[in-house]
């Protein structure tokens, strides 16, 4: 059954169609930030604001949280929006249903910025945390880009024999930037546009930027969640049969009325069902 919150959500979307509203990079930081800001922060959260391998980051640690382990979160935005206040809170009702700190990470975003550089912070980040907690005990969480951020970090820390986190959820992640998928249907040169402006002068089937064609093998858990018609849907799946034939533990939850990245939308009740689904998995998995 639909809750009041998701139909309002739904109905908002089909109401808007495919309008868009010209805009500027800074226009669009500080739209999405005020359309997020009246989303409410998780009871006893305590913040602090730090620098993690050189980038400001933010700590959200619950009540009666464990601090023998940690998660560290990429949010989404296309590598080109997105703020830790925006998704202030997501990150405290995570801390909560995963009872442990949880680091956000204010990684360089595009235009100003490009492609090698949100992977290079996302890695630079983990390295660095993994120093006061042990690796096996993070997990990596990302939505729609900063899913494909997770997933990409951890394939340069395979590659380059270091160790990786001890699971990571990716949630409406963006995997593909060739976006060859069916379900991006007549978004497809929309999406291929956008991950171009992030991709710089590298092609956009690079596995940095489309981390969907990487080596799998050897990856931690995963636990990929993803609305169902969505058009990043295809990317999710595709990552959860090669994981699997790659003989990695990896879960897959779709979720039927639904829409793109709606886990960040707090005052949804399916979408805290869906974070609380995450900390259950990081209970089990992270020791």
């Amino acid at each position: 059954m639909i809750s009041e919150e998701m139909r309002g959500f739904l109905e908002g979307f089909k109401a808007q169609g495919a309008k868009k509203i010209k805009a500027t990079v800074a226009e669009e930081r500080a739209n999405l930030d005020a359309f997020m800001a009246p989303l409410k922060i998780a009871d006893g959260v305590v913040f602090e604001d730090l620098v993690l391998a050189d980038r400001p980051a933010r700590k959200h640690v619950p009540p009666q949280a464990k601090l023998d382990r940690a998660v560290l979160t990429f949010h989404g935005g296309g590598y080109r929006v997105g703020s830790l206040d925006g998704y202030k809170s997501f990150m405290s009702h995570l801390a909560v249903a995963c009872e442990a700190p949880v680091y956000g990470l204010d990684y360089r975003l595009a235009p100003e910025h490009t492609y090698p550089a949100a992977l290079n912070d996302g890695v630079a980040a983990f390295i660095e945390l993994s120093e006061t907690i042990a690796p096996q005990r993070i997990m990596l969480v990302g939505d729609s880009a900063g899913g494909g951020l997770a997933l990409a970090s951890l394939l340069v820390l395979q590659e380059r024999g270091l160790p990786g986190s001890g699971a990571a959820a990716l949630l409406s992640a963006w995997l593909d930037g060739t976006a060859s998928g069916a379900s991006y249907a007549d978004r497809r040169a929309e999406f291929q546009d956008a991950m171009r402006q992030y991709a710089g002068g590298y092609a956009i089937d690079t596995v940095g930027l489309s981390p969907l064609f990487g080596d799998h093998e050897g990856l931690p858990p995963l636990l990929l969640q993803v609305a169902r018609d969505e058009p990043m849907g295809d990317d999710t799946t595709a990552l959860q049969a090669r994981a699997l034939a790659a003989g990695v533990d990896s879960r897959l939850e779709i979720f039927d009325n639904a829409f793109h990245d709606f886990q960040v939308f707090t005052q949804i009740p399916e979408a805290r069902a869906a974070i609380n689904a995450i900390g259950e998995f990081f209970r089990e998995v992270v020791l």
